[in-house]
């Protein structure tokens, strides 16, 4: 694989001790889910120009948030920073990486992770070429982010093409899994894909392309696991034609990892599909719902996936039938069949971008609307289920508009919400955040 020549301190010698494993968040059983949470400010360390955040767990309970530094006339910068025990954060903002490559996009944002060893992985892309192309790094910090190895290519880096929108998660003590979009045109399907699935009638709705960046080509869906050397193995091509730009997203379930990801047929159908890893080899992907969906351009407006032992949700857009909605569905087989979806919003000022996050008590999702009145960030607790809304809260209303704002972020920790996202003020990218609590 080829190494990436950006700005990385080398990596220290000597490891940090491991992180415990984190047991199954139990706080969650003992809350009242019915009694509202209120949304409090969550004062982020991030600066003006910061934009598409992330936020994972540790496996001792900890929240890590990663985002991108982008201000003019300098370069870019991926920061993170970490919570520690009582809920402050541990230091100031690290910087992981500095460069004129590193990619700042609203949409392809980098990922960061955390393995019970106690590394730190993170995952960003790289310009390479024009246009959309670029290429996937992987980076790793045995010392909790103070020094990083010198990043890898992730994907073949042998034909200049758009790569991206990936997917990260811990694959194991010592190991991570990654999955990915690949326009280069290898291993396309050799056969057209089905143009419609089975028992639903296929119609173009004549909607608009959201975007038009779309390869030309067949962009299929790569995954393969990452050892502590960055090392690959099980390389595998998961589905041979998806959505040229839309997000991923990687769950662990009781049985195996489980993406989810927007897919694509010869036909322009775009619905929403999982497949998962059962330890061994990757499965044949299963539609959350058949929507159908027909898209000329990639909508980039990918998915949202949760999970608790075999309970899983999955949240994401769509315009089919040409009514934009927000919809939520369920699995309680690890994403082997899915309930009816449960629309949360419908209308023209929907604008997808969902998040989502689960726990013991309830499902906790996110979206974003605009009207006339300005963008708007919502959620909506439901019971496990889905059958029931607890609440539904504005978060925030942001100052920007569009696309700008890209994806929110959520994560749980002690039953307690933290969220995050980006705003546009005074015509400069701002992260910022809230924590919902029972008072």
């Amino acid at each position: 694989m080829r190494k990436f020549l950006v700005l990385l301190l080398p990596l220290a010698l000597a490891a940090c001790s491991p992180a415990a494993q984190a047991p199954p968040d139990s706080s969650a059983a003992t809350v009242d889910a019915t009694r509202a949470y209120v949304a409090h400010d969550w004062p982020l360390p991030a600066t003006i120009g910061s934009g598409q955040p992330d936020l994972a767990l540790t496996p001792d309970g900890r929240v890590l948030l990663s985002w991108v530094s982008s201000i003019a006339g300098r370069r870019n910068a991926l920061q993170f920073v970490a919570m520690a025990e009582n809920g402050r954060w541990q230091s100031d903002a690290r910087t992981i990486v500095v460069g004129d490559s590193l990619m700042a996009s609203w949409a392809n944002v980098p990922h960061i992770a955390a393995t019970e060893d106690g590394a730190l992985w993170v995952q960003f892309m790289q310009q390479r070429g024009s246009g959309h192309a670029g290429d996937i790094a992987l980076a790793r910090s045995i010392d909790g982010g103070f020094t990083w190895s010198q990043p890898v290519a992730v994907n073949d880096t042998s034909i200049e093409a758009e790569h991206g929108f990936a997917a990260l998660w811990p694959n194991g003590r010592d190991s991570v899994g990654l999955a990915w979009l690949d326009s280069s045109g290898e291993d396309a399907a050799p056969a057209p894909k089905r143009a419609a699935m089975a028992g639903h009638d296929m119609a173009d709705n004549g909607m608009p392309a959201h975007d038009m960046h779309d390869s030309g080509g067949r962009t299929v869906l790569r995954a393969a696991a990452f050892d502590m050397n960055l090392q690959p193995s099980a390389a595998a091509v998961l589905d041979h034609l998806t959505c040229d730009c839309c997000q991923s997203e990687v769950v662990l379930t009781s049985q195996g990892a489980l993406l989810a990801y927007r897919d694509r047929t010869d036909a322009e159908v775009r619905d929403i599909m999982v497949v998962r890893n059962d330890g061994k080899a990757w499965g044949t992907p299963v539609p959350v719902h058949v929507d159908g969906w027909v898209m000329r351009g990639c909508p980039v407006n990918g998915p949202a996936i949760a999970a608790v032992g075999n309970d899983v949700v999955v949240a994401w857009f769509t315009e089919a039938d040409q009514q934009p909605r927000v919809q939520v569905a369920r699995s309680t087989n690890a994403g082997a069949s899915f309930t009816a979806p449960v629309v949360l919003q419908q209308g023209d000022a929907v604008q997808g971008r969902t998040a989502i996050a689960l726990d013991a008590a309830q499902a906790w999702i996110l979206w974003l609307s605009e009207d006339r009145g300005g963008q708007t960030l919502w959620l909506s607790r439901r019971s496990p289920d889905l059958a029931r809304e607890f609440q539904r809260i504005e978060v925030a209303k942001l100052q920007g508009r569009g696309r700008a704002t890209g994806y929110p972020q959520i994560a749980l920790r002690n039953g307690n919400a933290y969220i995050a996202w980006t705003d546009i003020v005074d015509g400069a990218s701002h992260l910022r955040g809230a924590i919902l609590t029972q008072p």
